[in-house]
């Protein structure tokens, strides 16, 4: 098969065209697995259950793994392969601490009033409470990582709102714990529309409590799940 590639470049180009649509694809159902608690922290991630689940080329998985690794929700070891990775109570707090300076610094920054942002989140707002009413998670968690990337955009900074997203994607994990509730999702769902409204209204004050309330319930939610799983811990 390698000969043939080698001869044809316009087979080799398509095998490569295929393996670059096939990254984004395992790695977007890994990272919902991950944020929705199919796969839980400590789980392993063997490349060849990977491999035969997505059809796939191990290159392909293992790259994968990689950039999981990167975003912070993997750890692999060698010989020991790679897993969810397990955020102990002290790091989820001190993840969070980041989180909390970087996103109250973005709301400090959003020039207000602010009503193009803010009927652009109302239109992802509208989708985001379809997707809770018909406990559409895939899209839930979608959408809600939508609304803040474009509202932290707002900041003008775009190395600040890069950082804000690199902190989020860590925490995809600990989502896993909130996203199941339906009490706070409709939580968050309410929390994104008091957030227009401060946008809309320029209240810089209740945009910032709201940004650093908001980050709260996940993170509670995921401590108190964990410290019964691990009660070692």
């Amino acid at each position: 098969m390698d000969s043939i590639v080698t001869a044809h470049p316009e087979l080799q180009e398509e095998a490569e065209e295929s393996a670059s649509s096939a990254l984004p694809l395992v790695l977007a159902q890994l990272e919902e697995d991950i944020a929705l608690g199919r796969l839980r922290p400590r789980e392993r991630l063997v490349e060849d259950d990977l491999i035969q689940r997505f059809k796939t080329k191990r290159h392909i998985v293992r790259e994968a793994l990689i950039q999981l690794e990167r975003m912070g929700v993997v750890v692999r070891r060698r010989n020991r392969g790679a897993t969810v990775r397990d955020l102990n109570p002290n790091e989820v707090e001190q993840i969070y601490l980041v989180r909390t300076l970087l996103e109250r610094q973005a709301a400090q920054m959003i020039p207000l009033p602010a009503p193009h942002l803010a009927g652009e989140l109302e239109r992802i707002h509208q989708l985001h409470t379809e997707a809770v009413k018909a406990g559409a998670l895939v899209q839930v968690f979608r959408l809600n990582l939508e609304f803040h990337r474009v509202l932290f955009a707002g900041c003008g900074n775009p190395y600040l709102a890069e950082a804000i997203e690199v902190y989020a994607q860590k925490t995809h994990g600990i989502r896993s714990y909130a996203i199941a509730r339906p009490n706070l999702l409709t939580r968050a769902r309410d929390e994104h529309a008091a957030m227009i409204a401060a946008l809309s209204e320029g209240d810089r004050e209740r945009l910032v409590a709201l940004c650093t309330s908001h980050l709260v319930h996940s993170k509670d939610a995921y401590i108190q799940a964990y410290r019964q799983i691990f009660p070692e811990a």
